[in-house]
């Protein structure tokens, strides 16, 4: 009995060789569905603050300035933007 060789079509993102096997196992995956919550839930990145996907915004620091917030985010075991977050919460009184 001769046994063909697997026709590798390219390899996946993770490096696994794409064969006809892997693309029929895919397709009846696709076929029997997908749970659209697990698909589309967040992964990884920055975990949302307040009510909307945040902004950044660019400040110029004088040395001193900057030394101190150093100091209050090290005290505080906070970063420096956690505090310069707190400091305008606290300034413009929104909470």
């Amino acid at each position: 009995m001769t046994r063909r060789a697997k026709k590798i079509r390219g390899t996946t993102a993770s490096g696994k060789p794409i064969t006809d096997e892997l693309v029929a196992e895919l397709a009846e995956r696709a076929e029997a569905g997908y749970e659209v919550e697990e698909i589309v839930r967040r992964r990884g990145g920055r975990p949302p603050i307040g009510s909307a996907p945040a902004a950044v915004e660019s400040v110029r620091l004088d040395p001193e300035l900057r030394e101190a917030l150093a100091r209050r985010a090290e005290r505080d075991r906070e970063t420096t933007s956690a505090v310069i977050r707190k400091a305008l919460r606290r300034y413009l009184d929104v909470a």
